[in-house]
């Protein structure tokens, strides 16, 4: 079980290496402006599609409210 953790220990540090080399060499290449700008824009589509989808889940919550409101309004009704 040891050497399991360690070798996961051992991968993860390697990766971690690598995605660290590749974002030096980068920023230190002639595409570093081009890199920086494509990083953002991706960042603002992300951010667009979590605003668009927070704003659709609370139409979903505020909907489901107020139906559950509607139900246990018909519910209180006394049977004559």
């Amino acid at each position: 079980m040891s050497d399991n953790n360690n070798s996961k220990i051992l991968m993860a540090f390697l990766a971690g290496a690598a995605v660290g080399a590749a974002i030096g060499y980068f920023l230190n290449s002639d595409k570093k402006d081009e890199l920086m700008e494509d990083l953002k824009d991706g960042a603002s589509k992300v951010k667009q599609g979590l605003d668009d989808t927070i704003g659709k889940a609370k139409d979903i919550v505020d909907a489901f409210k107020a139906g559950a409101k509607e139900v246990e309004a018909e519910e209180i009704k006394p049977n004559a």
